[in-house]
């Protein structure tokens, strides 16, 4: 690069850096800083070139225009301000610091003292001064090219109606790591996860959308480098622009630009498909940690701002997240920072909406939790986030964390009581789940969601995702084997619900592994039938194993990597054969709640001897197989029949209104016989069948 030309006047939007008029505007945000500079440096990023002190503030915004530059450009920030750690105030122009809206990143980062802006071992801790400069081995951003939203995007994005999608949770690497049929040099990455191969896959089972686990740009946790391992599921983002290298093609990953052009045609091809992609997305903490962490980023632009401070110690970060810090979403510079992420995302990259991890961080004020928080608002008038999903996982750590229930608008939540009952009704484990409570569950969770306008599609069902077991695990083992990942088996969920059947993981006898296979099934078959928004995680279609690791965070490594080889293609006939079934019929994924009028879908419960279920029945704890018969609005007769039996024997139970023909058997029993009204049913041993009205 020849001589740099004098910095001019800029304009203060869009943040970040964006080449634009022969040159590249720059604008960045801090509330309490005096002084940003903009520091320039070669393409390898080691050789600072020259420093620039950006005009402002003007609102809040420091900005500058340098002609003549363009795409590729490396920089990094340093912002002067007071060192105040009493009151918040953590500036440090020692540090370089990353853009937070940088869209392309370069270097790689390591753990060092000099990203800290106190010295480590200091009588003072973290309110001592750390004068070392770490700008060499600190990350940079690069000016990206301006990227038009593409026609092929828009063109095959699909529309899928709230009632008809299916959501597939998958990690980008573990799915195609091991998958046959996918070239060796695309396993494990975007180009993998929509090569022709995984896409048969997907459009086998007929989930409809994918809920693509953490793919913006993350660093791993100090603990994890310490012990060489790194954060396999992604939840640590440092670059909220930026897709994470880890999962391009090898050739890819040395230039973000191209990472981001495979992340582009992953999304393209999945459209093409027919097939949604959704993100997860941490925006509710930083890789920066608490007070005693490092200053990459927002800290040192203005730690006051961006985290959330204890009131009584303005020094110490509050820990609502569980990692040390708490992004503070209430101010309107993070909101319009989440909100550019999520629009970018929209708009240039092609996703189709996203999963909040923590997601009542992003409604906190200093009054607690409020699903009417600015944030809420802004983003559900927000025009280009109109039509995407919204995804809410329900809790975070703080005391009043579990919000179940209780978020706006159109989002769905992930529902742990779903996923608690069903798990107890069929496992026979933890707390008494009799039918009350499992048929509550599968009619919706009226009792959590039936409020406002709310309908039962803000349900998402699941019953085991990436954090906890595996469905395989979950029938196989009685308690969590974690040790692989250097905690001392300390780490993960305790209490998990969970049983192993009379022995400890892997046995050869063959009566316990079919108990499991058959748990198992009746457990996909629930999931996959319930009211609501149904969520399959990867792998429990072929019955993958982490070896009772129920927090595999850290293992990237054929414990997480999906097991093709030994893939069980009978329960990945379930899944198909109940998907297929819940398109075809839609009493199984009716957009609106039951109802007990003639005028209204509606549902009607019987116990095994035929008669239809009253108070006593419910409350009846020694009988738990029962059924449930759906009929269409203004339909002389029902539509059909559910039974449910959990019990580790076959039973009769005697069937009315018929006749009706056997359409699933989650057991793999029954063949497909026509049944007489009063005629008794056979029903399998821990199974869930479907019967359809046959018309005389």
């Amino acid at each position: 690069m020849g001589h740099l030309p004098d910095l001019q006047p800029g304009w203060h939007e869009p943040l970040g850096a964006l080449a634009r008029d022969g040159g590249v505007n720059f604008a960045v945000a801090s509330e309490h800083a005096t002084r940003i500079e903009l520091c320039v440096f070669d393409a390898e990023g080691q050789r600072e070139l020259r420093r620039y002190a950006l005009d402002g503030p003007f609102d809040g915004v420091f900005h500058g225009f340098l002609p003549g530059v363009g795409p590729g450009l490396v920089y990094g920030l340093r912002a002067h301000g007071p060192y105040a750690p009493e009151r918040g105030h953590r500036f440090n122009p020692h540090k370089l610091l990353l853009d937070p809206w940088a869209r392309e990143i370069v270097g790689h980062f390591a753990w060092r003292a000099e990203h800290h802006g106190y010295e480590l071992g200091h009588p003072d801790g973290p309110r001592s001064l750390d004068t070392r400069d770490n700008a060499t081995q600190a990350l940079k951003a690069r000016v990206a090219p301006n990227l038009a939203p593409s026609p092929a995007l828009r063109a095959h994005r699909p529309r899928r109606a709230a009632s008809d999608v299916v959501l597939y949770e998958v990690h980008v690497k573990g799915f195609s790591q091991q998958l046959p049929g996918v070239p060796e040099d695309l396993r494990g990455t975007y180009a993998g996860l929509a090569h022709p191969t995984s896409i048969a896959h997907f459009r086998r089972l007929g989930v409809t959308t994918l809920s693509l686990l953490p793919v913006q740009y993350c660093i791993a946790e100090p603990h994890l480098a310490e012990r060489g391992l790194h954060n396999y599921w992604g939840y640590n983002t440092l670059g909220f622009f930026c897709p994470d290298p880890r999962w391009a093609q090898a050739s890819q990953r040395h230039d973000p630009t191209a990472v981001a052009a495979e992340f582009r045609r992953m999304v393209d091809a999945l459209h093409e498909a027919g097939l949604e992609v959704v993100m997860d997305v941490v925006y509710n903490h930083t890789p920066e940690g608490n007070e005693f962490g490092p200053t990459l980023s927002l800290r040192g632009l203005d730690n006051a701002t961006w985290y959330r401070l204890v009131a009584e110690d303005r020094s110490r970060n509050e820990n609502l997240t569980g990692c040390g810090n708490t992004v503070n979403c209430a101010h309107p510079r993070v909101t319009q920072f989440v909100l550019d992420s999520l629009r970018y995302w929209v708009a240039e990259m092609g996703v189709d909406g996203f999963r909040f991890d923590l997601a009542p961080v992003l409604g906190r004020t200093h009054q607690g939790y409020d699903p009417n928080a600015a944030f809420f608002t802004a983003l559900r008038q927000d025009p280009v986030l109109a039509g995407v999903h919204l995804i809410a996982e329900p809790w975070d750590a703080a005391y009043d964390g579990y919000q179940l229930g209780r978020f706006p608008g159109r989002f769905l939540e992930w529902n742990d009581k779903f996923r608690d009952a069903v798990r107890g009704y069929w496992l026979g484990v933890g707390p008494g789940v009799g039918r009350g409570e499992l048929a509550r569950r599968f009619m919706g969770s009226s009792d959590v969601f039936h409020h406002g306008q709310r309908l039962p599609t803000a349900s998402i069902n699941f019953v085991a995702v990436h954090d906890g077991f595996t469905l395989a695990d979950l029938t196989s083992y009685s308690t969590k084997h974690n040790h692989a990942n250097g905690e001392d088996n300390r780490d993960g969920r305790d209490g998990e619900l969970c049983a192993n059947f009379g022995a400890e993981g892997p046995t050869g006898d063959a009566a316990i592994n079919a108990t499991r296979e058959r748990v198992r099934r009746a457990l996909l078959a629930t999931l996959l039938l319930a009211q609501g928004t149904p969520m399959l995680c990867a792998g429990d279609e072929i019955a993958n194993s982490q070896g009772g690791n129920n927090n595999a965070y850290c293992q990237d490594n054929p414990t997480t990597w999906l097991n093709w080889t030994e893939a069980d293609g009978r329960m990945t006939e379930l899944v198909a054969q109940a998907l297929a079934l819940r398109a075809a019929e839609p009493l199984l994924r009716h957009p609106r709640w039951f109802a007990s009028g003639p005028s209204q879908a509606s549902v009607a419960w019987y116990a095994p001897s035929g008669h239809e279920m009253g108070p006593h029945d419910w409350h009846d704890a020694g009988q738990r197989a029962f059924g449930a018969q759906l009929r269409e609005a203004d339909a002389p007769r029902p539509r059909l029949m559910i039974v449910f039996n959990p019990d580790p024997a076959a039973l009769p139970f005697l069937l009315c209104n018929g006749p009706w023909r056997l359409v699933l058997d989650s057991s793999g029993e029954s063949g497909a016989p026509l049944l007489l009204p009063g005629q008794p049913l056979n029903v399998p041993a821990r199974s869930l069948l479907v019967l359809r009205h046959a018309p005389t």
